[in-house]
C-alpha cells in the first residue's frame, strides 16, 4: 500500500510541475541571488570548505560558519581522501563521534556519548541499531548536527544526527549537470576485500524542460578482519534534478539497498583484565548440558531450568551445568577470532524513495512539497540465542513555504520557513532472548561453536515462539516554523518550533507477556523548540547561545512501539540542550571552525523497554586549515562526560569477577542483577557511562601537488586517539587509551586514478567496549593493520 501511495505521489508531483511549466505565461523572476557569496582564496583540494550556503540542514540558505549549531559538513572528496568507508570512520574529521560496538555491524553513529538518528535528504530514515552497515558511498555530501534536529526535519532528541544527501544530477552551485560523465572503480584489498562501483550522470531535455540523472551502483563481496564474517551487498541509488522551467524544479529519486553476512558479534566473551591487558583467555567447555536430538543446536527441553542465575552479593553455590569441565586452562586469542558460527546470519532489504517539487513566486518566495518513503526488513539470528526478526514502513509528506521578509527601518533582514508534516509508521518486531536460556560465556572461542553453545531459534524451530511479537502503528501531524533573522547586520537570531500530534497503537502477543495479549493506545502531543544568537563581530569570531527543548518518540531497533511503553506514559520524552560558543572564519576563509561547549538531558531506550535518562556535558574543538595550495589540516577533538542518571534498576549481566568468582565455575551459564542500583555490582545512584572516552581526537593533514604534465598525485596521514574506556559495573574492566594512525596515497594519469589506504598503520591493539545488556561479559577487539587498492576510471 505505501509503495503505491508513494508511486501515486511522484506521478501526481510530476504531473503538477510539467503542467506549471506548460502554463506559464511568462517569463519569470531572475533567481534571487541574496545570499553572502563565500570566497576561498586557498585552494581547496580536499573539499573542506563549503563553496555555497547550504539549506540542506535548516532550510535557509546559511555557511555553516555563521550557523548558531555545532555542525560538521563532510563532501565527498573529504570521504575520499580520509578513507572514510563506515560510520565509525567519521571520528576521523567529526568532533564527539566515537561509537562503541553495536555487535560488530556499523550502523549508527553516536553523538555526544548517545545514539544519533539517520536522515536522508532531511528525512529521518527507520532506525538501525547495528541491523546492517549504512552506506556513505552514494553520498554526495554528509552533514551532522550535534544537538536536537531543525524544526522542518521534525521531532526528535538532542544528541545529534547524520543527514546524508545523495549524488545528484545537480553541481555544487545547485545547476543542472550538462554534460555525460561518469566513473567505474574496483577496490581489493587484505582479507578478500572486493568491491565494484560505478557512477553515471546524463543530462536530459524533453521540450523546454531540462535535467540530469545520476545512477549510482556499488556491489560488495569481501571477506573480513573477523574470521567467519564474510559482508556482501548491492546498491543501487537513483537521483533524478529537472528545472521544469525558471522557477520550478522537481527531484525524483530512489535508493535501493540489500546486505547479507554483516552478521552480529559480541567480539571476545569470558572478558577478564588479564584477557584485554595479555591476550590471555580462559579455555574450556561444559559437557554436561547435551544436544539430545542432534539437531546441531541445543533447545529449552534440553537445557532445563534456566542458564541465568541471580546474584546477590553473597557467593553462589556451584551449579554442575555452569562449571567447565573439559579443556580447562589458559591459551593466547588471536584478535582475529570472535564469536561467530556457521549458524550466524543478518539478512536485509531497504528501499527508499523521494520526490521534491520546489516552486518559486518572485523573488523571494518558495513553495515546495516533498515525500518520503523508507522501508526496512531484516531478519537475524546470533547463535549465542538472540534472534530477530523487523518489518517496518516509513511514509512521510511535507509542505512548506519559504519566503524573506525585510524592514530596512528597524534593519531587520529575515528568512523563514512554515510548513506542516504527515508522518506514518507501520511495522512489527520480533525478538527472542531464548527466555531465559541466553548465556554468552558458554563457548570456548579456541575451541569453536558446537551443538551445546548453539541456542535454537524460532526460525529453524517455529514451535518456540518469539518472547517479543509487538505490532505498532503510529502517526504524527506536525506544523513548524523556522526564523533567521538579522538586526543591523550584527545580531542574529535563529527560532525554530513545531508542535506533533501523535496517535499510536500497539500489540505484543510475545510469549513475553503471559498467557494474554498485551494492548495498548494513546494520543497526544507536544512542542518541540529553539532559539540561537550570535553575534557577527566583523573580525571572524561569530560567538553564538542556544537553548532547545525537544520531544521525542520512544522507537525501538524497528522504529516501533511497545505497548509496555504506551500504558505506563514512557512512549515520549523530553530532552534539553544548552549550548554556547564561538565560530570562526578567518585568513580569507582558509581557516575556519567552531568552540563548543554543551550540556543535555535526554533519554535512550535500553533492554527490555527501559527508558534510561543520561546527562551529558562537554567541550569540543573542529578546526581546518587551508595552509597553503597544497597542504591541508583538520582537527577535531573533544572531552565529555557522560552520566546515568540513577537509580538505574535494569536487569544487568555481570562477570565473575564481579563476585569474586573464578570464571571456570559459571562460564557454563551466566549471572545477573535485576536491579542494579541495589546490586553490590552496580551503584545505587547516577553514575558515569564509561563505555565512551573522556577525550577523542584526530588530527589529519594532507598534500596533494599542482597539476604536471603526467598527471597528479597527493597523499593524507592522520592519527586518532581515544581515551580510556570501561566495562559497567563496579569492578569493571578497563580498556587502555590508543592512538590509529591512517594513511593514504593517490596518484592520477589521464583519466585514471589509483588510490591506496591503510587503515590502522601501525597494528596497534585496542578494544570497542559493547553496549547495553552485554557491556560487562564482551568487548570486540579492534582490527588490525588493513590496505585497500582502488582503481578509478573517469569518462
Amino acid at each position: 500500500m505505501y509503495v503505491s501511495r508513494f508511486r501515486t505521489l511522484m506521478l501526481v508531483t510530476t504531473a503538477i510541475g510539467i503542467a506549471g511549466s506548460a502554463f506559464a505565461d511568462e517569463p519569470a523572476p531572475t533567481p534571487s541571488t541574496d545570499y553572502e557569496e563565500i570566497i576561498v582564496y586557498g585552494s581547496d583540494k580536499v573539499g573542506l570548505i563549503e563553496t555555497t550556503p547550504r539549506d540542506s540542514l535548516f532550510g535557509i540558505d546559511k555557511p555553516l560558519t555563521e550557523t548558531p549549531r555545532a555542525a560538521t559538513f563532510i563532501s565527498d572528496q573529504t570521504l575520499l581522501r580520509y578513507g572514510i568507508e563506515e560510520v565509525d570512520d567519521l571520528m576521523a574529521i567529526a568532533p564527539g563521534s566515537f561509537t562503541a560496538s553495536y555487535f560488530g555491524v556499523k550502523g549508527s553513529v553516536n553523538l555526544r556519548g548517545t545514539i544519533a538518528e539517520t536522515y536522508y535528504r532531511g528525512f529521518k530514515r527507520i532506525e538501525n541499531r547495528g541491523t546492517y552497515q549504512t552506506p556513505l558511498a552514494a553520498a554526495e555530501s554528509i552533514e551532522i548536527l550535534r544537538g536536537p534536529p531543525t524544526a522542518l526535519f521534525g521531532a526528535g532528541k538532542v544528541g545529534g544526527f547524520l543527514n546524508i544527501s545523495p549524488r545528484s544530477g545537480r553541481d555544487a552551485n545547485g545547476q543542472i549537470k550538462t554534460r555525460t560523465t561518469g566513473n567505474i572503480e574496483v577496490t581489493t584489498g587484505s582479507y578478500d576485500k572486493f568491491n565494484l562501483g560505478g557512477n553515471l550522470t546524463l543530462p536530459v531535455e524533453i521540450g523546454n524542460i531540462v535535467g540530469a540523472v545520476n545512477i549510482y551502483a556499488e556491489y560488495e563481496n569481501s571477506g573480513s578482519f573477523y574470521k567467519g564474517v564474510h559482508p556482501e551487498h548491492k546498491l543501487l541509488q537513483m537521483a533524478s534534478d529537472f528545472d521544469l522551467n525558471d522557477t520550478t524544479t522537481l527531484a525524483v529519486g530512489a535508493l535501493i539497498y540489500n546486505s547479507s553476512g554483516y552478521i552480529q558479534t559480541p567480539g571476545w566473551n569470558r572478558l577478564t583484565q588479564d584477557l584485554v591487558d595479555t591476550g590471555t583467555y580462559i579455555t574450556g567447555r561444559d559437557t554436561t548440558i547435551k544436544d539430545t536430538n542432534g539437531d546441531g543446536r541445543i533447545a529449552p527441553n534440553e537445557i532445563g531450568s534456566s542458564l541465568i542465575a541471580g546474584y546477590f552479593g553473597t557467593k553462589p553455590n556451584p551449579n554442575a551445568r555452569f562449571t567447565l569441565d573439559e579443556g580447562v586452562g589458559t591459551a593466547k586469542l588471536d584478535r582475529r577470532t570472535v564469536m561467530v558460527s556457521d549458524a550466524d546470519f543478518s539478512e536485509t532489504d531497504t528501499k527508499t524513495f523521494y520526490a521534491d517539487l520546489s516552486k518559486k513566486i518572485g523573488d523571494s518566495t518558495r513553495l515546495r512539497v516533498q515525500g518520503f518513503y523508507d522501508q526496512l526488513k531484516n531478519q537475524r539470528f546470533v547463535s549465542y540465542g538472540f534472534p530477530a526478526w523487523y518489518e517496518a514502513r516509513i511514509f512521510e509528506l511535507r509542505g512548506s513555504a519559504d519566503f524573506a521578509l525585510d524592514l530596512p527601518a528597524i534593519g531587520l533582514e529575515s528568512k523563514h520557513v512554515v510548513g506542516m508534516s504527515y508522518r506514518d509508521y507501520n511495522g512489527f518486531r520480533k525478538e527472542s532472548f531464548n527466555s531465559g536460556y541466553v548465556a554468552l560465556d558458554r563457548r570456548d572461542l579456541t575451541y569453536g561453536a558446537t551443538a551445546t553453545d548453539i541456542f535454537a531459534d524460532p526460525f529453524s524451530m517455529p514451535s518456540l515462539g518469539w518472547d517479543n511479537d509487538i505490532k505498532s502503528t503510529w502517526n504524527d501531524i506536525g506544523a513548524f516554523l523556522m526564523s533567521d533573522m538579522t538586526f543591523g547586520g550584527l545580531v542574529n537570531v535563529m527560532l525554530g518550533a513545531r508542535y506533533d500530534w501523535y496517535k499510536l497503537d500497539s500489540t505484543d502477543r510475545g510469549k513475553s507477556t503471559g498467557s494474554s495479549i498485551l494492548t495498548a493506545a494513546t494520543s497526544g502531543g507536544d512542542f518541540t523548540w529553539n532559539a540561537s544568537v550570535s553575534l557577527k563581530t566583523g573580525t571572524g569570531l561569530i560567538p553564538y547561545f542556544t537553548y532547545a527543548k525537544s520531544s521525542a518518540i520512544e522507537g525501538s531497533q524497528a522504529g516501533d512501539v511497545s505497548p509496555g511503553l504506551i500504558s505506563n506514559g514512557q512512549w515520549l520524552s523530553d530532552s534539553d540542550l544548552i549550548e554556547g560558543g564561538v565560530k570562526f572564519d578567518l585568513f580569507n576563509s582558509t581557516l575556519v571552525g567552531a568552540l563548543s561547549a554543551y550540556r543535555q538531558n535526554r533519554t535512550r531506550l535500553s533492554t527490555f523497554d527501559r527508558v534510561v535518562g543520561t546527562t551529558g556535558k562537554g567541550v569540543e574543538l573542529e578546526a581546518r586549515w587551508l595552509v597553503n595550495d597544497n597542504i591541508s589540516l583538520t582537527f577535531a577533538g573533544n572531552h565529555q562526560k557522560t552520566i546515568i542518571e540513577g537509580p538505574d534498576t535494569a536487569f544487568t549481566y555481570i562477570s565473575p569477577e564481579a563476585m569474586g568468582i573464578d570464571g571456570k565455575y559459571v562460564y557454563g551459564g551466566t549471572y545477573a542483577v535485576y536491579n542494579f542500583a541495589t546490586s553490590p555490582a552496580g551503584f545505587p545512584g547516577s553514575y558515569e557511562l564509561r563505555s565512551i572516552p573522556k577525550t577523542t581526537f584526530s588530527l589529519y593533514g594532507t598534500y596533494i601537488s599542482e597539476p604536471m604534465e603526467w598527471g597528479q598525485a597527493g597523499a593524507t596521514i592522520g592519527v586518532m586517539h581515544v581515551s580510556t574506556t570501561a566495562t559497567r559495573q563496579a569492578n569493571a574492566v578497563v580498556f587502555p587509551s590508543y592512538e590509529l594512525v591512517n594513511a593514504s596515497a593517490f596518484v592520477s594519469f589521464g583519466q585514471n586514478q589509483v588510490t591506496l589506504n591503510v587503515n590502522n598503520l601501525f597494528d596497534k591493539h585496542y578494544f570497542q567496549p559493547a553496549v547495553d545488556t552485554y557491556v560487562n561479559l564482551a568487548a570486540l577487539p579492534g582490527r588490525g593493520r588493513e590496505f585497500r587498492l582502488t582503481y578509478k576510471r573517469t569518462f
